[in-house]
């Protein structure tokens, strides 16, 4: 995650409430996930950015996860992420980012 994201997602957890923000990614495979995941989560791994040692614990899924599948119009899911669900390891991905909130989220 650069560093001007991290900044962001730091902002509106003190401008709404860590329990009021949950943070969607969209990374292409479960690593690169997992290390947003844990920077939202956790705080930065890389020591490089905003929330560096910040230990948010937001609510954190992939888009390709099915609880906000089933959250998004199906014809919008389709239209915007369904030719990138087809090439996706979504398996391992809903894994890592499992294994990431089992760890780190609070809320």
């Amino acid at each position: 995650m650069d560093l001007e994201n991290q900044k962001r997602v730091k902002e509106f957890a003190e401008e709404y409430g860590p329990e009021n923000v949950v943070v969607i990614l969209g990374a292409a495979e479960g690593e690169g996930a997992g290390l947003a995941a844990e920077t939202v989560t956790n705080g930065d791994p890389t020591f490089a950015g905003p929330l560096t040692g910040v230990q948010l614990g937001l609510s954190v899924y992939h888009i390709c996860e099915e609880e906000i599948k089933a959250e998004v119009d199906p014809a919008i899911y389709e239209e915007q992420v369904g030719m990138m669900e087809m090439v996706l390891d979504v398996d391992d991905i809903s894994s890592e980012m499992k294994d990431i909130r089992e760890q780190y989220c609070k809320y």
